[in-house]
């Protein structure tokens, strides 16, 4: 009965490439050989924003990973995060060490949370921090604000995001290195500015790793 019920499973709900959303053979992996091929290196570049040391990302934010990354947000495809989260576990490895004393992340605020039934940033870091050894902890709390995908201006993105974080513990940041954990990196002044309270809060220093980041 299992594998008839994996047969039907595969009907109902047949198993595509998470990258480029391509059918899949039953034994194929999730993410396929063309994707893989195509990922490559985790990269880094100049800081964008101000406070935070440095950044990483897994991917280019462009074309299927863009395609892909909206299908986890927004069309119910939560499972991805399981498949990302060893990518962006990689970024941190490859392009910024391991030296840190937490792992935080980007939240998102709580009508946004109900409404959408998840934090898909936290679900990245819990993946990630499985790979890593790390545990994920809830540092930051975010006020609502335009969603910063709506501001398309730099300058506007900024002045949209100042003051949009708060610490909730500040004494579990004093002294600590943190890698700070978000879903994509554009203009950087979302983990700029939470870079910024966390090192008001006493953090000793903030580095930041995305799953995607534009490359401009």
């Amino acid at each position: 009965m299992s594998r008839v019920g994996a047969i039907l499973r595969d009907l109902i709900f047949p198993r595509r490439c998470v990258l480029c959303h391509r059918l899949l053979e039953r034994n194929e992996p999730r993410l396929c050989p063309r994707c893989a091929a195509s990922v490559g290196a985790p990269f880094s570049g100049a800081r964008r924003g101000a406070y935070y040391r440095r950044w990483a990302s897994a991917l280019r934010y462009e074309d299927v990973v863009r395609d892909s990354f909206r299908r986890y947000k927004f069309g119910g495809c939560r499972f991805y995060a399981q498949y990302y989260g060893p990518l962006l576990a990689n970024a941190v490895e490859q392009q910024l060490g391991l030296r840190y004393d937490l792992m935080t992340y980007i939240p998102i605020n709580a009508l946004r949370l109900r409404r959408r039934g998840f934090d898909q940033t936290r679900l990245l870091a819990q993946e990630a921090g499985e790979q890593l050894g790390m545990v994920p902890v809830s540092t930051l709390k975010k006020r609502r604000r335009k969603p910063q995908s709506r501001v398309v201006n730099a300058e506007e993105r900024q002045r949209n995001i100042r003051g949009a974080f708060l610490v909730t513990n500040p004494a579990s940041v004093q002294g600590k290195r943190i890698l700070l954990i978000d879903d994509v990196l554009t203009t950087g002044a979302t983990v700029s500015e939470a870079s910024r309270v966390l090192l008001a809060a006493g953090a000793k220093s903030v580095d930041v790793a995305t799953l995607a980041a534009a490359v401009s």
